[in-house]
């Protein structure tokens, strides 16, 4: 795949130790990291989505993906008429590229981990329950899927109902391209009983967006906020009900 094998979703995260805590209350396993980065890091993972939790300023979320041997990588986007905005192969940092989707989302390669997965037990779940999909708003449906297609992902038909949006899937992320008028990249989780949990997280005292895309309103969905500003978008399991 061009973009190699997907690693987090790296946030911008200006106090880690309290967004490190806020996922670890949601059911999230921190995983141990190493020294690639200089400033604070930290990783949380429910096994399916790990989040990067950066003390640094980020166009976030930022999804990244590591790609060995970053120049060949890089070569092979090129081919495919994929401009890199940013490239930095030195010997003084780790090396990334940065590169842009139409709709302006950057993403991120790296050329290593920077981080060890830990050992979850089966069926490992948090409170938000399964993560579907990155969502990230799109004015241009058509556009965007051609240029995940090129990245290796597949693009599946537009649906409508409940709302519009394609789904671009690879083995390792989804990404949903939403026209709903989404104010950011938002993760996105489901559940079969959803309202019930999202109940449960206001007896908390958590912090959920006081308004919604009206195509999420009626659906008994939530933005759930963490504390460095992720948005987390929490949608009943439509297609179980």
């Amino acid at each position: 795949m061009p973009l190699g094998r997907f690693l987090e979703i790296s946030v911008g995260a200006a106090d880690v130790a309290e967004s490190l805590a806020f996922y670890e209350a949601l059911g999230f396993v921190q995983a141990q990291v190493g020294e690639a980065w200089p400033h604070a890091y930290a990783v949380v993972t429910d096994g399916r989505l790990s989040i990067g939790l950066h003390r640094q300023e980020l166009e976030a979320p930022l999804p990244t993906w590591v790609a060995p041997s970053l120049r060949e990588h890089l070569g092979a986007l090129a081919a495919l008429g994929i401009e890199v905005e940013e490239a930095r192969v030195d010997d003084l940092a780790l090396h990334q590229a940065l590169l842009r989707d139409p709709d302006g989302q950057l993403l991120r390669l790296v050329e290593a981990r920077t981080f060890s997965p830990p050992d979850l037990a089966p069926g490992h779940a948090t409170k938000l329950g399964y993560f579907e999909e990155l969502a990230l708003p799109t004015a241009d449906p058509a556009a965007a899927s051609a240029f995940w297609e090129r990245l290796g992902f597949v693009a599946f038909d537009a649906v409508t109902e409940p709302f519009g949006k394609v789904v671009a899937a690879s083995r390792d992320l989804n990404v949903g391209l939403y026209r709903p008028d989404l104010r950011a990249p938002t993760m996105v989780f489901s559940a079969v009983d959803m309202p019930q949990r999202i109940a449960a997280l206001r007896d908390r005292g958590l912090r959920f967006a006081r308004r919604l895309p009206r195509e999420f309103a009626t659906l008994q969905a939530a933005m759930l906020e963490a504390p460095e500003g992720t948005q987390l978008l929490l949608l009943p399991d439509l297609e179980a009900s």
